[in-house]
């Protein structure tokens, strides 16, 4: 079974300094960069996913095109180099993206999921109709969102649908 770790917008703007911190960003981050490493130890495809917020029709209030803000956090760069980067403009990363593409390339069925907004962004992916041919876990402990509450809640909804795991589960 071919996996692959999908890291969903591990942005600036979700950390200190950025238009909108996350809950326990620094520990997930860690977390995630832990998930890279362990993943290209165990020669698992690492993809990236950055959300973009076109600014046409007036400021975004985070992710706005061309804004530091909107790039991927250069831990993340650091830990995964020349890992393939999926842009997005919707909560769910395979909504008219080349996501599918990519997987389909690289000839993935598990996806393994961690990031930023586990309410909505990581929900979104993990649940989509785009997502249902493959065999999906979130790694519970390399997400976060905007408070530990919702974090929790979203979770709990999730594990309805798909596996959740930790990251020493997982990879």
């Amino acid at each position: 079974m071919a996996q692959a770790l999908l890291v969903i917008d591990v942005q600036n703007d979700y950390f200190s300094g950025g238009n909108y911190p996350q809950w326990n960003g620094d520990a997930v981050l860690q977390n995630i960069e832990a998930a890279i490493e362990r993943a290209k130890a165990k020669g698992i495809a690492v993809i990236l996913v950055r959300h973009v917020v076109d600014t046409v029709n007036g400021p975004a209030p985070f992710f706005g095109k061309g804004t530091a803000g909107a790039e991927i956090h250069s831990r993340i760069l650091a830990a995964a180099p020349g890992a393939p980067v999926i842009v997005k403009e919707h909560a769910d990363s395979f909504e008219q993206t080349t996501l599918e593409a990519t997987l389909a390339e690289l000839g993935v069925t598990e996806l393994l999921i961690c990031g930023m907004m586990t309410h909505n962004c990581i929900t979104h992916t993990a649940i989509s109709k785009a997502a249902e041919k493959y065999d999906v876990t979130v790694l519970a402990d390399c997400c976060t969102t905007v408070d530990e509450m919702i974090h929790q809640l979203a979770l709990h909804a999730l594990s309805i649908r798909v596996k959740l795991a930790p990251l020493g589960e997982a990879i």
